[in-house]
C-alpha cells in the first residue's frame, strides 16, 4: 500500500478525519496518511478546525514512509511557501522623553556604575582609617 509514495512527493489528497492532534488525508482509496497539526500551515494552530474540514481537497508533501506500520507523515505547510518576516523597526522616543524616563526611578547603568565605585572608595576609607 505505501509503496506507491516516496518522501519529498507532493500530491492531491482529500480529509477524511479531523482529531484535536491533526488530520487524516485519503492519498488513494487505499492509503490514507496523518497531516500533524503543526503541519498544517506555517504558524501556531490552535484548533485545526479552524483550517480544515472533512471532505477538503488539500495538497499535501509526503515527509514520510513507515512500510512497516503501514504509516504516511504529510505536511500541508510545506506545499505553501512560507511568510515573509515582517522586521519591525523600533520606534524612536524623542529625546525630551527618554530623559524623562531616566529620572523616573530607573537609574542607567552608567549612573549606578559611578554611584558603586563611590560606595566602594567610601567602604575602603572607612576600613583603613
Amino acid at each position: 500500500m505505501t509503496d506507491k509514495f516516496e518522501t519529498g512527493q507532493v500530491i492531491e489528497g482529500k480529509v477524511t478525519g479531523i482529531q484535536p492532534y491533526g488530520a487524516f488525508v485519503a492519498l488513494d482509496d487505499e492509503t490514507q496518511g496523518l497531516v500533524h497539526i503543526s503541519e498544517v500551515t506555517h504558524g501556531y494552530v490552535k484548533d485545526i478546525n479552524d483550517h480544515l474540514t472533512v471532505g477538503d481537497e488539500v495538497n499535501v508533501k509526503v515527509l514520510n514512509v513507515d512500510s512497516e506500520k503501514n504509516k504516511v507523515s504529510l505536511s500541508i505547510r510545506a506545499t505553501e511557501e512560507a511568510p515573509k518576516k515582517q522586521t519591525k523597526a523600533p520606534r524612536k522616543q524623542p529625546v525630551q522623553q527618554q530623559q524623562q524616563d531616566s529620572s523616573a526611578g530607573f537609574n542607567t547603568l552608567k549612573d549606578k556604575l559611578e554611584e558603586w565605585i563611590e560606595q566602594s572608595e567610601e567602604r575602603e576609607e572607612t576600613y583603613k582609617s
